[in-house]
């Protein structure tokens, strides 16, 4: 209180109008608002994304919606992948505005599923090959068994040589 007086009367001896204190905060409250504007107004124009630090790659989206859309043809870790049909590129390329996905990528999304140990070991002589809707569309011959075993051949070779 006594700081206040003190305040009080030092403005009347120095002849300064009292408003003028209330001026003051008038403008700080005007400040106020302006910033509170431009806050929202950066807010409502710019929404802040995080950035993802590990992107998902757009091969495994997409094999990702074809599991989706043909479970027995493409199955799920750790459900064994199984040989698929010769010719299964051309039945999804077919329906590939039916499904939303471009030629492009279906070829590129069979080339990384159709490469991995999982689907190499999975062609075995004699084993059913599968369409879309996992009805039998042929077999494994043993060509493609044999190519089979040296891609896995390969692929171990490959994860045991050191990296240069």
């Amino acid at each position: 209180m006594r700081g206040r007086n003190n305040l009080l009367e030092n403005s009347l001896q120095e002849k300064q109008p009292v408003e003028f204190t209330a001026m003051g905060l008038e403008q700080l409250a005007e400040l106020k608002k302006q910033l509170a504007e431009e806050k929202k107004s950066k807010q409502t124009a710019k929404p802040t994304q995080k950035k993802n630090p590990n992107p998902v790659d757009p091969v495994v989206l997409i094999i990702g919606k074809l599991q989706r859309l043909y479970p027995k043809a493409f199955p799920k870790n750790p459900t064994p992948k199984v040989p698929l049909k010769i010719g299964i590129l051309e039945d999804l390329q077919a329906r590939s505005e039916e499904i939303g996905i471009s030629t492009e990528d279906l070829q590129l999304a069979i080339k990384t599923w159709c490469k991995s140990s999982r689907y190499w070991q999975a062609c075995k002589e004699g084993a059913d090959r599968l369409d879309l809707d996992g009805n039998p569309d042929g077999v494994v011959e043993a060509t493609g068994a044999a190519h089979a075993k040296g891609m896995v051949r390969k692929q171990a070779k490959a994860k045991q040589s050191p990296t240069e």
